[in-house]
């Protein structure tokens, strides 16, 4: 299966790198080169970055502050990721749009979905930020509602290993990797994909999810040429 549209997945705490927090520039720039080998094939790219690396509202409700002030810092935390992802692809001469579901008018655009689309179909990449613009809400529902939106072919959620696994795979040595899983034996399996609401957005709008090592140089090229990398999550075998 070759992608013609896709929505990429990026958790904000792979951009730390080997640090303990914040962007690893190093990182950045490796992201802005895999990203660039799919760009020159005229795929059309959008991109949802989370915020993990600088804040999480998780933290701010265990610290005891109110979730839905946590959340909406956690929201400003992906825009930072999402301008400086914005700035390492500008910097190797992709065209770029950020748009966010909180008004900033002078850093990014509202979102709006028939801009998007335009913007994709005449080959810019669009990142969108600020998760949903709602509280309580992961920028991995974010990332199935977006996609879904703009009626891309599949989620490509980049991580640190190389698909789903029985287990953590970086804790269990015993773990193994599963090839493909439809989202019921996901659920069943209780393997962590993604939140449910994200799971269960992609499963009732039938949107494929391919989880992949985005820190291994080539895979994300390999995946949008069809290659069988990473666990690929969809309704049917």
């Amino acid at each position: 299966m070759e992608f013609k549209r896709v929505l990429l997945k990026l958790s904000g705490e792979a951009l730390m790198g080997d640090k303990q927090f914040g962007i690893d520039n190093a990182r950045l720039a490796q992201y802005a080169e895999e990203i660039k080998k799919i760009y020159d094939k005229r795929v059309e790219i959008a991109i949802v970055i989370g915020g993990g690396n600088i804040f999480r509202g998780v933290q701010a409700e265990e610290g005891g502050m109110d979730r839905t002030q946590g959340d909406y810092m956690g929201m400003l935390a992906t825009m930072i990721n999402s301008m400086a992802l914005q700035g390492a692809l500008e910097s190797k001469g992709m065209q770029t749009r950020l748009q966010s579901a909180i008004e900033m008018k002078e850093i990014a655009e509202p979102f709006i979905k028939r801009k998007a689309v335009r913007h994709l179909e005449k080959g810019r990449i669009v990142i969108f930020g600020a998760g949903t613009g709602n509280p309580y809400f992961t920028t991995d529902s974010a990332g199935a509602l977006r996609a879904i939106e703009i009626e891309a072919d599949a989620i490509l959620k980049g991580t640190r290993v190389d698909g789903i696994y029985t287990a953590d795979p970086e804790k269990d040595p015993t773990a193994t990797k599963f090839d493909h899983l439809t989202f019921d034996e996901a659920y069943e399996k209780n393997l962590n994909v993604m939140d449910m609401t994200a799971f269960t957005l992609c499963k009732e709008n039938d949107l494929p999810i391919i989880v992949f090592d985005m820190n291994k140089s080539g895979n994300l090229d390999k995946v949008i040429q069809g290659e069988k990398i990473g666990t690929l999550v969809s309704n049917s075998k």
